[in-house]
């Protein structure tokens, strides 16, 4: 392996020039191909990066030297791709979701295995500073016995055309809500609407419900038609109350010293009193550090020193069987799913 590993990045439109950015900074690296089927948006990255080698053509870029392949194309291509790639002897970091059904990333991981290369998902919320606090935060039980969590990824656009809002938003708070708990959910229930693109069935808004272990539930709502743009999570738990706000420049995360506690004892129905706490909001904080940018350097570290990532093909493919179920569910409009059927 050279001193730096020689990227390949497949997809030039929406997360790709971000993967473009982040790979040409990073000392470990060096941004060696770029492929897109637009030659328009191929010039466009040759005029930012005029040292990077192009193509419309996929298969150039797998028959060069490049060691690790970036796949940021739409998610129905991601398995054909990556397992070519894989083939191909590359290691592989595959945007969200990992596959758009479990059977397609059972392929993938069990192909990575085959070729002992590094398979990774991005999932690049697991490298935000913010949740990996909150993790911590409930490892530790500052909040005590978690009881429920409340969740919202919700804007205006962008529309996809191959997958519906839940594939397209969830797979972030699938893998958040696993992250920062510690487990998989058991069952899941959802129910949504396709509007703007009714013909098709597309659901552009969803509304789920995730029990996981040790009755904690979990509320989320994603959506494409929203005014606001809103990424916020409240974590509730027997102690104290968590606020998780993405949108916040500063103040991302805020603990509430908030809560109600039963009596020890009581005799009579008089005597029975619940005890409110509202104590302010505490800024936590954090030594910020930009997610993508952390992601790919492990992804790179991965690869020189052999580990399993943390967002590995694995992990992608859990969270794939968690949407299905969603899927399944969102077919019937509600109802409960396994996640393991």
């Amino acid at each position: 392996m050279s001193s730096k590993i020689k990227v390949g990045l497949v997809g030039f439109g929406y997360w790709g020039p971000q993967h473009a950015r982040c790979f040409s900074e990073l000392p470990q690296s060096e941004l060696a191909w770029t492929c897109d089927l637009s030659q328009a948006r191929l010039d466009h990255l040759k005029r930012l990066h005029p040292e990077v080698n192009i193509s419309c053509d996929y298969r150039e870029l797998l028959a060069s030297d490049v060691e690790a392949v970036v796949i940021a194309t739409p998610p129905s291509t991601h398995h054909e791709m990556a397992i070519q790639a894989l083939q191909a002897g590359k290691h592989v970091l595959i945007e969200k979701p990992l596959a758009t059904n479990v059977r397609d990333a059972e392929e993938i991981v069990r192909e990575a295995e085959r070729q002992g290369r590094v398979a990774m998902v991005g999932h690049t919320f697991e490298y935000n500073p913010a949740v990996e606090a909150m993790r911590d935060l409930i490892a530790r039980g500052e909040l005590g016995q978690v009881y429920y969590i409340d969740g919202a990824r919700v804007n205006l656009g962008i529309f996809q055309q191959d997958i519906n809002v839940v594939w397209d938003l969830a797979p972030h708070d699938v893998s958040i809500l696993r992250f920062i708990l510690g487990m998989a959910p058991e069952k899941v229930s959802a129910h949504g609407r396709a509007y703007v693109q009714q013909r098709k069935g597309i659901h552009d808004v969803a509304y789920m419900t995730f029990w996981f272990p040790n009755d904690i539930l979990a509320d989320l709502r994603v959506s494409w038609l929203d005014p606001a743009k809103i990424r916020r999570y409240t974590v509730v738990g027997s102690r104290k109350m968590l606020v998780y706000d993405d949108i916040e420049p500063e103040r991302k995360i805020v603990i509430y010293d908030k809560g109600v506690e039963l009596p020890p004892y009581a005799d009579t129905e008089e005597e029975f009193h619940l005890s409110y706490r509202y104590g302010e909001g505490i800024m936590y904080p954090l030594a910020w550090q930009e997610p993508l940018k952390r992601e790919c350097a492990h992804f790179l570290e991965c690869i020189r020193e052999g580990k399993e990532p943390r967002t590995s093909a694995r992990e992608g493919l859990e969270v794939v069987e968690v949407l299905e179920a969603v899927q399944r569910s969102l077919t019937k409009d509600a109802g409960w799913e396994e996640v393991h059927p």
